[in-house]
């Protein structure tokens, strides 16, 4: 199974829409809640290519982008191969 890691903060919509869908599929993921912290922000936003919405999730260190990046992947039949490691 793939490392993933997921960069969010709190009462955000569509970081809970990103779990949810990794939830539904038993992935393990690591979050960091950056909500009262600036320093994971820019830690992310490092990461993430200069963006600063949240969330931003990472797979096997790949920048996939935010939860409508996701869903996308999702829709498209791409993200099992990825969180497979494949």
């Amino acid at each position: 199974m793939a490392d993933v890691t997921l960069y969010t903060r709190q009462f955000c919509g569509f970081c809970t829409a990103a779990k949810r869908l990794l939830d539904s599929k038993n992935v393990a993921y690591t979050e960091h809640d950056a909500t009262f912290s600036p320093e994971l922000k820019q830690e992310m936003i490092g990461k993430a290519n200069g963006r600063a919405t949240f969330p931003q999730i990472f797979i096997d260190g790949l920048h996939v982008g935010g939860c409508d990046e996701l869903h996308a992947l999702e829709h498209a039949g791409k993200l099992d191969p990825l969180l497979e490691g494949a």
